[in-house]
């Protein structure tokens, strides 16, 4: 039997959802799925729709602590709980139960989002801070809000820290543009590593030209991280910034940021911290980790595309010029010059992409009624069962170390198998079997190089997957080197 205390998404975003009159057959019937977003009207004793409301934790939570106590629920996983939220996942590709692998890439979204965004365009479609209207009012409400609910899920000081982007690699060339080519000079030098995302290279080796800065890479351990040794050894009064990955999207590793930022701030660096893949994951704290700037993608983390988010400490930003000139960032406007708006206003330049912040901030209200730290220790669970099925596999190299009780590795694997091309073992895996993965390399090519590979296949998993979606892509994947090796 599930222990309902291990989901908060029982115990706290149950309460979240409450009829104007909720009675006990309406519990029962929305209990039915299990889920805490799929609550609606089921039946006729239910009048009206479900709102969210706190006033029904404590109705709600107790008749599911009855049924539980009655033997109703079974003890699923928590992929198998929230499964139904995302009703992409319920669908045959290829004559074959999909099994989606990729959520590296992009994340499913549950309908509590989805609904989110379509009830903007539905019933408040309007432009931000411009309009004094109800719908333009509502809008603003709901779009500051959202940047609130970001600031919070990161614990940042001050909601001006977060400026809304299009998405991370938008957020990586603001800093880059704005900060970089205010402060980097012939000399200086910008630090990274070799498993950086092409999103962490290219802006700064655009700069670095226009500037004179220099760009110096820290390569792997023979465990496949990061040196970390050779990144503090490299550390020097010439480092201007650090620029490192929290979790690696090929090699699964984690870095030691705190460790990081405090050796970078010794010597007067700034670091700015890829989080694509650790802020969907777990709990991320910008202000226990130090770092001057963090950047995430909302489509990542349950959230739209066309939308993601920069943070960054309050006294950078406001001494940082703008990124883009245009409307919504200026102050006042004249013929000759222009003077410009605080942040995060400055650097929002133009209609933002108001329905997917709001989208982005229901994302954060539905992770965290899950619990970061719940979703965590779930994943941990999936990425060594993930881990350990493919090494045991004949002919199978995983990159990157292997998980142990001082290493953490994240729920994801980039792999090859002897003699066959990854892009040849995601098309039939897809074609034969429904499971998506992906390959080539991963926006991370000098990580390969470094590797002595030119791509690699990545399955990667979320909190909605199971060990049975693991196992069934073992099986899967069985079967497509046995049909590859029938031909050798």
């Amino acid at each position: 039997m599930v222990a309902l205390s291990q989901y908060p998404s029982f115990s706290r975003c149950l309460s979240h959802f409450s009829p104007p009159s909720p009675s006990s057959h309406c519990i029962q019937t929305a209990l039915v799925k299990l889920s805490p977003f799929r609550l609606r009207r089921q039946s006729q004793s239910c009048q009206g729709s479900w709102t969210p409301r706190l006033e029904c934790r404590r109705s709600f939570c107790s008749a599911v602590a009855k049924q539980e106590e009655a033997g109703v629920l079974q003890s699923d996983s928590m992929g198998d709980i929230v499964r139904p939220d995302f009703p992409i996942l319920d669908q045959e590709v290829n004559g074959s139960k999909l099994v989606y692998l990729d959520s590296a890439a992009t994340s499913q979204k549950p309908s509590f989002v989805l609904k989110k965004l379509y009830g903007y365009y539905e019933t408040y479609n309007s432009n931000v801070h411009r309009g004094i209207h109800f719908l333009s009012a509502k809008a603003t409400d709901e779009y500051e809000l959202a940047r609130k609910k970001v600031a919070n899920f990161l614990n940042a000081e001050e909601t001006r820290e977060i400026v809304f982007t299009r998405n991370a690699t938008e957020a990586i060339n603001l800093v880059a543009n704005s900060w970089g080519l205010s402060n980097l000079a012939p000399g200086d030098e910008v630090l990274l590593t070799v498993a950086e995302h092409h999103s962490s290279i290219v802006p700064w080796q655009l700069v670095a030209k226009k500037t004179g800065a220099s760009l110096k890479f820290v390569s792997l351990t023979e465990e496949e991280i990061p040196d970390v040794g050779q990144l503090k050894s490299l550390l020097s009064k010439k480092t201007k910034i650090v620029i490192i990955h929290h979790v690696s999207n090929v090699l699964g590793s984690s870095l030691p940021v705190e460790e990081i930022v405090s050796w970078s701030h010794a010597v007067g660096a700034k670091v700015l911290v890829d989080a694509c893949q650790s802020v969907p994951h777990m709990v991320v704290n910008v202000q226990n980790l130090d770092a001057d700037f963090l950047v995430a993608s909302s489509h990542k983390m349950c959230g739209p595309t066309g939308v993601g988010f920069l943070y960054g400490k309050s006294e950078l930003l406001l001494a940082m010029p703008p990124f883009l000139g245009g409307g919504e960032m200026i102050a006042d406007v004249f013929l000759d010059h222009s003077t410009f708006a605080e942040p995060p206003s400055r650097f929002e330049a133009g209609t933002p992409a108001i329905g997917e912040a709001i989208a982005l901030g229901a994302a954060i209200d539905y992770l965290s009624n899950i619990g970061m730290q719940k979703i965590y220790e779930y994943e941990k669970e999936l990425a060594s069962h993930l881990y350990h099925s493919l090494q045991s596999i004949p002919g199978v190299r995983v990159y990157g170390p292997a998980p142990s009780e001082t290493i953490h590795r994240a729920a994801l694997c980039s792999f090859n198998v002897e003699g066959i091309h990854p892009t040849d073992i995601a098309t039939f895996l897809d074609q034969q079997h429904g499971v998506a993965i992906r390959s080539g390399h991963h926006c991370a090519q000098p990580l390969h190089r470094f590797l002595g590979i030119n791509a690699s296949a990545r399955a990667s998993l979320y909190f909605y997957n199971t060990k049975q979606d693991v196992d069934d892509f073992i099986r899967a994947l069985k079967d497509t080197i046995s049909f590859f090796s029938s031909f050798q």
